[in-house]
């Protein structure tokens, strides 16, 4: 799991780019990235969470927690959240993955 506060922009993209390959190097069945204490989300927040799903589509499950207008307004705007597997809890997240990894 990856868990991001703050602000997501072109200068700290570098440091949620390498947490997530932190958190992928080990291979895992899923993966959730947890925005909920995302304040603001530039455009270079939206291409990690793009690549992020591109990436790992076909070894793991990928759940994202957005809620609220900082984070899950610009997903929707981009279409993003019809590719994503978007949760408003990391409970819903949690529940959500290990469904899928029974199916």
């Amino acid at each position: 799991m990856v868990t991001v506060g703050g602000e997501i922009d072109s200068f700290t993209a570098a440091v949620l780019e390498a947490a997530i390959a932190e958190a992928l190097a080990v291979d895992p069945m899923a993966l959730i990235i947890d925005l909920f204490a995302v304040e603001f989300m530039a455009s270079a927040g939206l291409q990690i969470l793009a690549a992020t799903d591109e990436q790992v589509r076909k070894s793991a499950q990928l759940a994202v927690v957005a809620k609220g207008p900082a984070t899950s307004r610009p997903i929707q705007l981009t279409g993003l959240d019809q590719t994503l597997d978007m949760c408003l809890t990391l409970e819903d997240a949690l529940i959500a993955v290990r469904m899928r990894l029974v199916q």
